[in-house]
């Protein structure tokens, strides 16, 4: 067992960045690991100006507020919170609470802003830019509680819910009412979650991002007051009275309040889906079909693209057999007859730039398979080499500029000599690629970032984002300035110095 004077004694050896860069890489000695995320949190905190401990009489004071089932200062606990489903380290909060209701969120933050504690909000972990990570120590805000569904609508089409209720929860609970909420991230994320990052998935191309289907937001802000964004109850399906302050906290990503219920829309169920394959020679031939489709006002329920290392990845994790080179999914909602047509023209303009082996999917089943191959990519990445670690990043660019940059970004994996795939919801623009890490490497991991600033900067070159889906977090602060200008940052850093003065909420994600 590593005992506290080697701690010190690795301190002293100037060992410390050493002992951070492989926090999030598995050794024989789980205390070893500990240890070095404990140092490495005190390290982070030291250079903030906020409290670096939370004083007992606080976490007394918030266990009263919250009660003592509701309450945790285990390592154990705080290390879940301090990571999510990123490359980024682990660095846990000082204390995690599970509040019940948006009046002990609110009494959780008057706690926090009184004594200058940071405030991290936590739904199911999944996000991919270390957004909720405990950066800088602080309160990590467990919302999976408050997991009601408060009001359904079903003649509106609407649903309001809490944060703790997840996509699936949600459609398996509206079903049977022939309704659905489409917007699907991959993983089973939580709604409001979605909500704090902007997400959108595979469906967006049809349904759009979470930005299109937020009504009405109920948010505590930093000093523990309780917003509206549309006004208590409103759930109108447009409006141009005021500011849109729906949107403003809509990929906001915990740095401007707590998201503590959301109204979003509903959909009906299509009367009839269908899925098919298709394989193509080239990166750039898949690609340009995509375009064609889109310029053909086709309205594709989902359209997505994987490389060829991407559909052999999945043919070894999911068991498909699918050929291995540049692949198509896709998928088609409306009526049977009118699905056949639209059916028809993709396959023709598919075929005009040599796409062959189609396959069909029209049962649930079948369907199914399809789809939760798709949802399975990044495990399936990770697969290609066990033991390693995934590295995942994603860009969004008009959709005229795909061709040249995907291939432009797959000519860079292989120059670099790493392993990666690449996947996206092509028919918004928007792709991603994951990469394996090897823990034990140290030389991997400087390349990857590269390859990944690249591909950024790339994007953000033609008209497009550093990011469609994922956020800023952590991993894009520098790009985020590099994409929208010293301009719109300095509006963003005064928009969250007013709703956040004291700089509590999520410090350290978005800004630097």
């Amino acid at each position: 067992m590593l005992m506290l004077r080697e701690i010190n004694l690795l301190i002293k050896m100037s060992l410390l960045n050493v002992l951070s860069k492989s926090l999030w890489r598995q050794t024989s000695s789980p205390f070893i690991n500990r240890a070095a995320s404990i140092i490495y949190s005190k390290q982070l905190k030291s250079s903030c100006t906020l409290e670096r401990e939370i004083p007992d009489f606080v976490v007394g004071t918030l266990e009263t507020v919250v009660g003592t089932q509701n309450i945790s200062t285990s390592l154990p606990v705080r290390e879940q919170h301090g990571r999510d489903e990123s490359h980024h380290v682990c660095t846990p909060p000082d204390v995690v609470v599970w509040p019940e209701s948006t009046e002990q969120v609110s009494q959780v933050a008057k706690v926090c802003y009184d004594n200058n504690i940071a405030m991290i909000p936590f739904g199911t972990g999944t996000g991919l830019e270390g957004g909720a990570v405990g950066y800088k120590g602080g309160v990590t805000i467990d919302l999976t509680k408050m997991d009601e569904i408060v009001e359904l609508n079903v003649d509106d089409f609407d649903v309001t819910v809490r944060p703790g209720v997840t996509r699936e929860t949600l459609n398996n609970y509206i079903k049977d009412q022939g309704l659905w909420f489409p917007i699907d991230p991959g993983a089973h994320a939580s709604v409001c979650g979605m909500c704090a990052t902007s997400a959108s998935g595979t469906n967006a191309v049809r349904y759009g991002t979470m930005r299109e289907n937020v009504m009405n937001l109920e948010v505590v802000l930093a000093d523990g007051s309780i917003l509206h964004t549309a006004g208590p109850g409103k759930r109108s399906r447009k409006t141009s009275a005021g500011y849109n302050l729906s949107n403003l906290f809509v990929g906001s990503e915990g740095t401007l309040g707590i998201i503590t219920q959301a109204t979003v829309r509903l959909y009906g169920i299509p009367e009839s889906m269908m899925s098919a394959v298709c394989s193509f020679e080239t990166v750039k031939s898949a690609v340009d079909t995509v375009m064609q489709v889109m310029q053909c006002g086709i309205p594709m329920a989902r359209i997505e693209f994987l490389d060829d290392v991407m559909i052999d990845a999945c043919n070894r994790f999911s068991n498909l057999s699918h050929k291995v080179s540049p692949t198509l999914f896709l998928e088609f909602h409306g009526a049977q007859d009118a699905i056949k047509a639209q059916v028809e023209l993709v396959e023709e303009l598919a075929q005009i730039n040599g796409g062959s082996d189609f396959h069909w999917a029209e049962k649930q089943e079948d369907r199914n398979k399809l789809w939760k191959a798709r949802h399975n990519c990044w495990y399936a990445t990770l697969a290609l080499r066990p033991g390693t670690k995934g590295y995942a990043t994603d860009v969004c660019v008009p959709i005229s500029e795909l061709p040249e940059i995907i291939v432009a970004t797959k000519e860079d994996i292989l120059k670099s000599s790493i392993v990666g795939t690449i996947v996206g919801h092509v028919g918004d623009g928007n792709f991603h690629c994951f990469i394996t890490v090897d823990p034990d490497n140290p030389e991997e991991l400087p390349v990857i970032k590269e390859v990944a600033e690249r591909m950024a900067r790339r994007a953000i070159a033609v008209g497009g984002t550093c990011t469609g889906e994922h956020g800023i977090g952590l991993g894009k602060r520098d790009l985020l300035v590099k994409e929208v200008g010293d301009g719109a940052i300095t509006v963003m850093k005064q928009l969250k110095n007013t709703l956040d003065p004291k700089g509590l909420m999520n410090p350290g994600k978005v800004f630097k």
